[in-house]
C-alpha cells in the first residue's frame, strides 16, 4: 500500500499494531455498502488487491461490518468456518480479529484488522481492550 496515498490511517496503523503486538493488520473505510482498503501492513500484494473493497457480510471484515461485532480466529491458517476467503491464508500469522469502529450514532465507519503470529481465541478482555483502542482511528474522508 502507498503510505503517501492514506499517511494518517498507514501510521496510524503501523502504530495500533506495534501498541498491540500484531504483525499484519489492515484499515477499511466504508463506502456505502462496501467497505475500501486505506492501509495495509504486511499484507502481501495479491491480498492487498482481493480486498481493495469488501462487501458488506464477506470474509470477516464485511461480517464485522454487517453485525457490528469483533469476528476473529483462532488460526487464519486452519480456520474452516467459510468466513476466511481464500487468499487471506498467504498472509503468514494466526490468530486474527476484524473490528468494527463505530460512529456517534452507532453505525460502522471503518473496520480495522489486526493479525498475530500465535494461534488461539483472543480473550474478552483483550477483545474490549482492541475495540476501546480502535476508536482513535483517524476520521475518514467523505
Amino acid at each position: 500500500m502507498d503510505a503517501a496515498a492514506t499517511p494518517p490511517y498507514q501510521s496510524w496503523l503501523e502504530s495500533f499494531a506495534a501498541a498491540q503486538g500484531g504483525m499484519a493488520g489492515t484499515v477499511h473505510m466504508r463506502r456505502g455498502e462496501a467497505l475500501e482498503l486505506v492501509a495495509s501492513l504486511n499484507i502481501p500484494p495479491p491480498v492487498v488487491e482481493a480486498v481493495r473493497v469488501v462487501p458488506r457480510g464477506k470474509g470477516m471484515a464485511g461480517i464485522a461490518m454487517t453485525t457490528r461485532e469483533p469476528v476473529q480466529t483462532c488460526n487464519l491458517q486452519t480456520d474452516e468456518s467459510g468466513r476466511i476467503q481464500p487468499g487471506a491464508r498467504s498472509v503468514p500469522v494466526r490468530a486474527s480479529v476484524a473490528l468494527p469502529v463505530l460512529d456517534a450514532a452507532g453505525e460502522v465507519r471503518a473496520v480495522v484488522g489486526l493479525a498475530f503470529l500465535h494461534e488461539g481465541e483472543l480473550t474478552a478482555e483483550m477483545t474490549r481492550n482492541l475495540m476501546a483502542a480502535v476508536t482513535a482511528l483517524p476520521p475518514g474522508v467523505p
